[in-house]
């Protein structure tokens, strides 16, 4: 089963509300009407009602069970526009300023996510991702340990041999140009949490560089190798299960064989199913040669650190990979409890 097949089959089980703020635009109303099609819960396109009418008429979608909202006109817009102007950066904000900034499809959304008016988000298909991740900063809480906000990209190889199956966690894809050793390791927790609720075991997370162990030493392979010390404090003390081992070169992260001769025994080396690299050149670079080399699907991007999910999409994404980011958000809202039962194999977190 391919790997957004098995994404479907759990949220199906738990169907959850997801706001896309990019409503008036025909590959997201598209993608609205599959989501709830294949029975995943409740799609809510943010727009003008007559103009997302217009546009599912014209190109033959099904609006049924979709929940349209324009945010000027919605009974909860007043109150949101409120509690913005409490927000500290924006207490100087006049109300008509207010209204404006509430009126922006992003920022509703954003405050619709925080608030519990959905359980998660998927936008970005038709702006900047400074568009979408600026009011995700200013309305979303960050999860208690996150000194920085990341993303994830989710690599499906056609070659089962790597990762879980053929899947990969790539992080920081999008976001932080240079992190430094302290917020590497946020990254990695934060990467090892998402892979977590994906597979339903312990993530097995390698920080890469371009060293293995020692066998180069700059400033760069010195953060690489701090950052996880620091990661695994992190995870020991939000109770987060996860292993996490670094510095290490990509073939010894990935190569059972090659991972024996540099690094000896490792529980990450040679099967690791979540990369951190060590800069945002690197980790965009690796995604977009996979995208383009490998036989793979990726998945992208998923943003990190905050206690709510959410996705930027891809400017051109489709509605199918609009439809796959939503349901992969879905899956995020999930009690974890819910998704995996305790049992004997997810008990020892193996």
């Amino acid at each position: 089963m391919r790997f957004i097949e098995t994404i479907f089959e759990k949220v199906r089980r738990h169907p959850k509300r997801v706001v896309f703020p990019d409503g008036e635009v025909s590959r997201v109303i598209k993608a609205a009407e599959l989501f709830y099609q294949k029975q995943l819960g409740i799609p809510i396109l943010l727009g003008r009602r007559d103009v997302i009418e217009q546009i599912a008429q014209r190109d033959s979608i099904s609006l049924d069970h979709v929940a349209i909202i324009n945010p000027e006109k919605s009974s909860d817009f007043p109150a949101f526009c409120r509690r913005l102007e409490r927000i500290e950066r924006y207490r100087k904000v006049e109300l008509r300023d207010s209204s404006e900034i509430m009126a922006r499809p992003n920022y509703f959304a954003a405050m619709m996510l925080q608030y519990g008016l959905a359980d998660a988000l998927a936008g970005g298909a038709c702006a900047s991702g400074g568009g979408l991740l600026r009011p995700m900063l200013h309305l979303v809480k960050p999860l208690p340990f996150a000194d920085v906000m990341s993303s994830c990209t989710i690599v499906e190889l056609h070659n089962r041999a790597y990762g879980d199956d053929g899947v990969l966690f790539f992080a920081d894809t999008g976001v932080v140009p240079d992190p430094t050793m302290s917020q590497l390791a946020t990254i990695t927790v934060q990467a090892g949490l998402l892979a977590r609720q994906v597979f339903g075991h312990r993530p097995r997370i390698a920080l890469l560089s371009f060293s293995t162990k020692g066998s180069a030493r700059t400033a760069s392979t010195e953060k690489v190798s701090g950052a996880v010390t620091l990661a695994r404090h992190i995870a020991e003390k939000s109770g987060a299960d996860m292993s996490i081992d670094g510095e290490m070169q990509a073939d010894a992260a990935l190569e059972p064989v090659l991972s024996e001769i540099k690094m000896g025994e490792s529980h990450v080396g040679g099967r690791a199913n979540v990369l951190i690299f060590p800069d945002l050149n690197s980790g965009n670079i690796a995604v977009k040669l996979v995208r383009l080399l490998a036989d793979s699907s990726t998945y992208g991007q998923i943003l990190m650190g905050f206690t709510r999910p959410a996705a930027d999409l891809s400017r051109g994404a489709s509605a199918e990979e609009i439809l796959s980011m939503a349901a992969i958000v879905a899956l995020q809202a999930i009690e974890y409890r819910k998704l995996y039962p305790p049992g004997p194999e997810t008990e020892s977190g193996h």
